[in-house]
């Protein structure tokens, strides 16, 4: 796991009450993380993703994780460094959770 991973799974992922899958197969892809209750995948993406190439492969990406039901929520390193608390509100609001359903 990159950095960034390792910060929101130890500091908010795990404490979630639900299962979350750290790099989860699926089809050609491997997920960060997985949270099969909720069909929610999410991705941590390092700059490189902002590449025209990359952009195309991770729409694509998305578009098959869809047609399986699953919905990808794809937050930036600089995201994870910077608005720890914004991106951790959003994946609750995602989950349908509030911070008070943390198993903390």
């Amino acid at each position: 796991m990159t950095k960034e991973e390792k910060h929101l799974w130890y500091d908010f992922l795990k404490f979630l009450p639900m299962t979350v899958k750290r790099q989860k197969n699926f089809e050609n892809y491997i997920i960060d993380f997985y949270i099969p209750q909720a069909k929610i995948a999410i991705e941590i993406d390092g700059v490189q993703h902002t590449a025209d190439e990359h952009f195309k492969a991770d729409a694509e990406r998305d578009h098959v994780l869809a047609e399986w039901g699953i919905k990808v929520l794809r937050y930036y390193n600089f995201e994870i460094n910077s608005k720890f608390e914004e991106v951790t509100q959003d994946i609750l609001n995602n989950l349908g959770l509030n911070a008070s359903d943390m198993n903390r």
